[in-house]
């Protein structure tokens, strides 16, 4: 049975893993998106511009804009053809060096992404549900850690913002990976902003990048669109959720397999684990809003 990150060492820190500037397809500088996450009480942010051919492979230098409060860690959009709708690969990369080499005229998806996480990047499978990525397609990307299941700006382009579905059809094939939420920010999309849409809390001793990317690595985060996720506890006779006023608390796992708790104002809830033996289980809070938290897959196996 896992080690839950509520109850290790350090706090909680608020961040963005997926956004952009105008070094590539966004509307705000890098100087500008930092401001725009330090006003919001961000703690830390990845600007993570498309590296392709069309932007000059190039990743966007935020290491001297940080501070105030605000974290930058260096990631980049990583991008090659290959996949069977003929659309190239989003992968994305949090904790790349600099001088991270552009992807050659053969390079695969997983190669990029194996390429990428052994350059110490965390490595997800960005907004798979946006362009239909295939489940042989997402199952080749061994190297990966993590499922972007929650994406604010797919959500508004082609009401495309939710790949939970892939992430669990993955976990009950046995394949740990982790799930993260972002905005996807890149300014407006019809007048209507991107920004702050979704976010990780990362549980962490310092707000040090390297510290935020190992925990990223570790699984010791939660995504939200607005909730809070106080604690989740395991014992012999159960799962306990502490978090903030909610409508529903739910515990889900393979299949149809859940429990839930539904009404106003709930702080708490406590579920059995028979159903989840051998296998994971999730968190899910939905306040009165309809916005969501998530836990990271559970492994009780």
């Amino acid at each position: 049975m896992q080690t839950l990150p509520f109850q290790k060492p350090g706090r909680f820190y608020r961040g963005n893993l997926h956004t952009h500037s105008t070094e590539s397809d966004g509307r705000f500088t890098p100087q500008q998106v930092v401001e725009l996450y330090r006003n919001q009480g961000y703690d830390f942010l990845s600007l993570t511009d498309h590296f392709s051919p069309q932007w000059d492979f190039q990743i966007t230098d935020t290491s001297e804009l940080g501070g105030d409060g605000l974290t930058t860690i260096i990631g980049a959009e990583l991008h090659t053809p290959g996949l069977a709708s003929g659309a190239p690969w989003h992968i994305v990369a949090v904790g790349l060096p600099l001088e991270f080499a552009a992807t050659s005229a053969n390079e695969t998806g997983p190669e990029l992404a194996a390429r990428a996480a052994a350059a110490g990047a965390f490595v997800g499978v960005a907004h798979p549900a946006w362009y239909g990525l295939l489940p042989d397609e997402a199952r080749s990307l061994e190297a990966a850690h993590a499922i972007e299941v929650y994406n604010e700006t797919c959500k508004l382009l082609n009401d495309a913002g939710d790949s939970w579905y892939l992430a669990d059809m993955l976990l009950a094939e046995g394949r740990r990976l982790t799930a993260y939420a972002a905005d996807d920010m890149h300014g407006t999309l019809d007048g209507r902003p991107d920004a702050f849409g979704a976010w990780v809390w990362v549980r962490a001793e310092s707000s040090d990048p390297q510290a935020l990317r190992d925990a990223l690595k570790a699984g010791d985060y939660y995504s939200s669109q607005g909730p809070l996720i106080h604690d989740i506890s395991l014992d012999d006779g159960g799962i306990s959720v502490a978090c903030s006023p909610a409508s529903a608390i739910y515990v889900t796992g393979r299949a149809e397999r859940s429990y839930r708790l539904h009404g106003h104002g709930l702080l708490e809830a406590r579920f059995p684990i028979d159903l989840f033996e051998n296998s994971y289980c999730r968190v899910t809070v939905v306040d009165e809003a309809g916005k969501r938290a998530w836990s990271n897959p559970i492994w009780l196996s």
